[in-house]
């Protein structure tokens, strides 16, 4: 009987232990990686710390480049998650592959291309690029950078893209052109109104006038080959609540609801 006993608990125990170990099971740590156009840098920074401050177990690694850069890596299959474009014909070039979820796509924020130069530059405005005084001007380069694709078009509406060819410097992307213009190795620079709103270097002299080039807007969309694809859409309900849109406006993005 005493070795019945023995038996009856030892089973007992083994079950228990079988069963606790079944309730303790741990989830599999996310990395999640965004594919985010260079325009987001500054305001990237901050919406990863307070994603992940309140959603332990999920790490954000964020992917800055053109949004032309960008497109061409996920198409060749590098990593990623979440793509947020400075323009819509790289998600559409993307969408028309079949390489995003489709009814992931939401366009989350508009922008202002403005045309920006030093401190202490006299430039008064578009006209102004003609002048003897500017040597060189800076854009993204147009196939593959948004603000370089908006720039031509807002220069072309001018009148003035033929005549100020010679004096195009193009740079990989957007935040390269606000560098140049910094460093004072181009004159004259056409950037989004979010980026000449982080330096101190340079002054906005002149905004993109009124249908000089299409609207400037940001889709996001679920990348099809994500692991993650739960967690990658609830980072993108996280870029659309009210915690977000305060960094977003922070830095002079035009949340779109």
């Amino acid at each position: 009987m005493k070795k019945l006993f023995t038996f009856l608990a030892l089973v007992l125990f083994i079950a228990v232990s079988v069963i606790g170990c079944g309730g303790k099971k741990s989830e599999e740590p996310v990395n999640l990686t965004i594919s985010a156009a260079a325009s987001l840098q500054d305001a990237a920074g901050e919406l990863k710390a307070l994603y992940e401050s309140k959603n332990t177990g999920t790490t954000i690694t964020m992917n800055l480049a053109s949004s032309g850069t960008l497109q061409k890596q996920i198409e060749e299959g590098a990593p990623a998650d979440l793509f947020i474009s400075a323009g819509q014909s790289q998600m559409d070039a993307l969408s028309q592959k079949g390489l995003i979820i489709e009814e992931s796509r939401k366009d989350l924020l508009g922008n202002e291309l403005v045309l920006v130069a030093g401190k202490d530059s006299s430039l008064a405005g578009f006209e102004s690029l003609t002048g003897e005084n500017v040597k060189k001007i800076s854009i993204g380069t147009p196939e593959s950078v948004p603000a370089g694709q908006y720039a031509k078009e807002t220069l072309t509406s001018l009148k003035l893209w033929d005549q100020l060819q010679p004096k195009i410097i193009l740079a990989k992307d957007v935040r390269q052109v606000l560098t140049y213009v910094e460093t004072g190795n181009v004159d004259a620079g056409l950037v989004y109104r979010t980026d000449a709103a982080t330096s101190a270097s340079v002054k906005i002299v002149s905004s993109a006038p009124d249908g000089s080039n299409k609207p400037i807007l940001y889709p996001m969309a679920v990348v099809k080959s994500t692991k993650y694809q739960k967690q990658a859409e609830e980072f993108a309900r996280f870029l659309q609540s009210d915690d977000a849109v305060k960094i977003f406006e922070k830095y002079g993005f035009k949340v779109i609801r």
